[in-house]
């Protein structure tokens, strides 16, 4: 399985970088490249470093070695407004101030575009009014975001970085805690995103959600990437059972045709066996 992405334009990527939290290394000596315009989902089991490095690749942590590059330069050299005019993060579990309302909270978006000699302008308002409209949220821009249901308010951040108007988007698990219809309204979102031209990258944990959404993958086994490509190359039963064990096929989703994942039964059932033509 190939373990690096094929060349293609990008402008976010990571050299030889190994992450930690001052112990042990969780990340090892990762290198790929965020295919530009694309909508890359990492995947693999829970504590494999997934997270650990969509934070280094948003500049929250530091390598221990290795570089981050954001087109062709360390990540690490940009200012903190300067890189978050490239890219925009969206953490686990982000924390709103209290009784901020969804505007309120959409505009703080807006601070990486703002310096002493340039303030709010109406470009500024544009943007809010875009990224509420884009989530849905325009009838609810003065509610308080401690008032909105789990998937709202997971809109009201999305809109927030989408605000930031930002050419890349990293998202951290942005479906946990959403209902079914909600995770896919999410991932529907990131899709148009990416056909409008941005970058987009998810860590997500369900693998059909991932084949059927994604252009790119990239498969993290234990702080290493074992895998990376377009879905259909990627994404198959000896690989499943190697990263997340798990005997399963690989078919054809029935609606899109993206590889979808069908678990072997582990536990015996009285239901006849599937005849096969």
């Amino acid at each position: 399985m190939s373990t690096r992405a094929t060349p293609r334009e990008t402008g976010l990527g990571a050299r030889d970088v190994t992450l930690s939290y001052g112990g042990a290394p969780v990340v090892r000596d990762v290198s790929l490249d965020i295919p530009h315009g694309g909508l890359t989902m990492i995947i693999g089991p829970n504590g494999c470093g997934k997270s650990t490095l969509l934070k280094a690749l948003a500049r929250t942590l530091r390598p221990d070695s290795g570089t981050v590059t954001l087109h062709g330069r360390d990540l690490r050299s940009y200012r903190g407004r300067e890189a978050a005019r490239h890219v925009a993060f969206l953490p686990q579990n982000p924390i709103a101030p209290e009784g901020i309302s969804v505007r309120g909270l959409v505009r703080r978006g807006r601070y990486p575009h703002h310096t002493l000699l340039r303030q709010w302008s109406p470009e500024d308002d544009v943007a809010i009014g875009d990224a509420l409209e884009r989530t849905g949220l325009h009838d609810l821009a003065e509610a308080r975001v401690s008032e909105l249901s789990g998937g709202q308010r997971q809109r009201a951040w999305i809109a927030m970085v989408l605000a930031q108007r930002t050419g890349t988007l990293l998202l951290d698990e942005p479906t946990t805690f959403l209902d079914i219809a909600h995770q896919y309204e999410l991932l529907e979102l990131c899709h148009e995103l990416h056909r409008d031209g941005r970058t987009v990258v998810a860590v997500l944990h369900d693998l059909n959600q991932a084949a059927r959404f994604a252009t790119h993958l990239v498969v993290m086994k234990d702080g290493r990437v074992v895998a990376q490509g377009p879905p259909p190359e990627v994404l198959t039963s000896r690989l499943v059972e190697d990263v997340f064990g798990l005997a399963c096929d690989v078919v054809p989703d029935p609606r899109t045709r993206t590889p979808m994942v069908v678990p072997h039964a582990r536990f015996p059932t009285d239901r006849p066996e599937p005849e096969h033509a």
